[in-house]
Formats: structure tokens, C-alpha cells, sequence
């Protein structure tokens, strides 16, 4: 009878532990859950949403706290663009309420890989990956 309750206890404290993990192990499908606002490519990072418009003459990070605008009043930061074997390096600027923006021209294109290091005020730095479609 022992046996048997422990055994029980056991099978009821596995059965629940994958729900209680199930936040950290997490994976979201980027494309449903956090739909991009300006056409670009959305990624999300540290309860941020980051959503990147890349046009060759100019680069454009938005940058949302839990679905809503995040001011980038004061903050810094670096893109870094890999197309091909090209690889180029563009200062991020405050561009508005809760914009960076990095002026070219740019090569980009589908595959394109870009990764947006980010300081807002007052927050830890961000590096962020980004894929172009």
C-alpha cells in the first residue's frame, strides 16, 4: 500500500511538472503571436517586442514593451548587416516615439541577417537577430 501511493504521488507530481516549465521552455511562432505593425520582421526579446523595417536608403527598429510602444527618449545602439559576404556596421539613432533608425544605403535582401544591439535608458543592452525575408 505504500508502494502504491508513493507511486501515485510520483506520477501525479511528473504529470504536473511539465506545466509548471512550460513558461521557460516556451517557443513562440513569431509570425501568430506578435504580427508586425509596420510590415517588417518582428522578433521578440526580453518582453519586448522588436520589429525591424529594412529598405535599402534606411533601417527602421521599433521597439514594444508587452504589445504597447516603448519610448526610445535617450537610448543607443548598432546595426550590423550581413548579406552574402558583405558585412556593414550602421549607427542606430531615437527617431520618434519609440523608433531607431540607421540611415544607408544598405544591401539587403531575402536572407539578409541583421543584429540590432540596443541600450534603451535605464535597461541592460539587448542584441537582437533578426533574418529579412
Amino acid at each position: 500500500m505504500k508502494h502504491a501511493l508513493q507511486l501515485v504521488l510520483l506520477t501525479l507530481t511528473l504529470s504536473l511538472a511539465p506545466r509548471a516549465w512550460a513558461h521557460d521552455d516556451h517557443v513562440h511562432d513569431h509570425a501568430s503571436d506578435h504580427a508586425p505593425a509596420h510590415g517588417g520582421v518582428v522578433v521578440e526579446h526580453m518582453h519586448f517586442d522588436w520589429e525591424l523595417v529594412a529598405k535599402p536608403e534606411r533601417i527602421v527598429l521599433h521597439a514594444r514593451e508587452l504589445g504597447k510602444p516603448f519610448s526610445t527618449a535617450g537610448a543607443s545602439g548598432k546595426l550590423t548587416l550581413l548579406s552574402g559576404k558583405h558585412k556593414s556596421e550602421a549607427p542606430l539613432k531615437p527617431a520618434g516615439d519609440n523608433r531607431l533608425e540607421a540611415v544607408g544605403p544598405f544591401k539587403i535582401g531575402p536572407g539578409t541577417k541583421v543584429v540590432a544591439t540596443v541600450t534603451l535608458a535605464g535597461r541592460p543592452p539587448a542584441n537582437v537577430r533578426f533574418t529579412l525575408r
